[in-house]
């Protein structure tokens, strides 16, 4: 439970300057791809809950869905590695700088795809080489390939790549908060 209340404590100290771009350049982006009801799979302090209405949370920390609760916000803990909702209740999802801190991405990325309905939209956000570098919980690096492939795994079908903020092999190596998106569908 340490792990979780450190995590917990590290969200909550990001930078204004990064809500400012999640909020005013990366969300309005993305939710250009997101439809009716969303499931953002690891939403952490809920910044994607309080942009997007019409999307529901979902994390394995404790703390973190505890937190999102007493700010208002839907959030539901994941519990050994179930995402408590039936099948294809969601039309949309996204799971943002979460993939890369798991050492098999196969479990989520099925759950998700149980709880998105057919030709639902899904989107997938893992940092650069820079960001990926910075963190030592990060387990697997991926690229545009490697992403692609591991979702083409799961049954996803690629939509769109999408480099934030821009695409840039600098910005890749020396940016920390540069990431890759991918939009998907479920087919």
């Amino acid at each position: 439970m340490a792990e979780h209340e450190q995590y917990f404590e590290y969200l909550k100290r990001r930078s204004k300057k990064a809500l400012i771009y999640r909020n005013f350049y990366l969300y309005p982006r993305l939710c250009t791809y997101l439809k009716g009801l969303c499931l953002d799979v690891g939403c952490g302090i809920g910044d994607m809950l309080r942009y997007r209405k019409n999307t529901i949370g979902a994390d394995v920390n404790p703390y973190l869905v505890e937190y999102c609760k007493q700010m208002g916000l839907d959030a539901r803990l994941i519990e050994d590695g179930r995402i408590p909702f039936k099948d294809e209740s969601f039309q949309s999802a996204i799971l943002d700088n979460v993939l890369e801190h798991l050492a098999s991405p196969f479990d989520v990325l099925s759950e998700i795809y149980r709880v998105l309905e057919m030709g639902g939209r899904f989107i997938v956000g893992v940092p650069g080489e820079k960001g990926y570098r910075q963190d030592s919980d990060h387990k697997i690096f991926y690229d545009e390939n490697k992403l692609i492939d591991t979702l083409r795994l799961t049954h996803f079908e690629r939509h769109t790549i999408l480099h934030m903020p821009i695409q840039s092999n600098w910005l890749n190596e020396n940016l920390s908060p540069y990431c890759l998106y991918g939009v998907f569908f479920k087919r």
